[in-house]
C-alpha cells in the first residue's frame, strides 16, 4: 500500500513539473505568443522559467512595474541563447505580456 502512495506521488510531482522544452519546441512555440496573454497562459504555451525578475516603478498615479520571465539553453558548440518574456501590470494580480526578445542569436 505504501509504495502505492510513493508511486502516486511520484506520478503527481511529473505532472506538476513537466519536461522543459526544447530551444527548438520553445522558438516554435513562440509564434503563438501576444501581447496581452496571462501568466498562466503563456506557462501552459511556455512551462515555468528558469530565471524571474520583477521591476517595481513608482507612477505618478498608480504604482506599475514590470515581471520579467527568462528561458534560457545552452550547447557546448553554440552560444547561450535566452527568450526574455516581459509582464506588465497595473495591479499585482493582473499581470500581461508586454513584449518578448530573443538574446544569444
Amino acid at each position: 500500500m505504501l509504495s502505492c502512495l510513493l508511486y502516486s506521488a511520484g506520478a503527481v510531482a511529473q505532472v506538476a513539473y513537466p519536461k522543459a522544452l526544447t530551444l527548438t519546441q520553445t522558438e516554435r512555440r513562440t509564434v503563438d505568443l501576444k501581447q496581452g496573454m496571462t501568466l498562466e497562459e503563456v506557462e501552459k504555451l511556455l512551462g515555468k522559467p528558469k530565471r524571474t525578475a520583477l521591476r517595481a516603478q513608482v507612477g505618478l498615479h498608480e504604482p506599475q512595474g514590470s515581471l520579467q520571465w527568462t528561458y534560457t539553453w545552452s550547447s557546448p558548440s553554440q552560444s547561450d541563447r535566452s527568450l526574455q518574456v516581459v509582464f506588465a501590470s497595473r495591479s499585482p494580480e493582473q499581470w500581461v505580456v508586454n513584449s518578448w526578445d530573443w538574446t544569444g542569436y
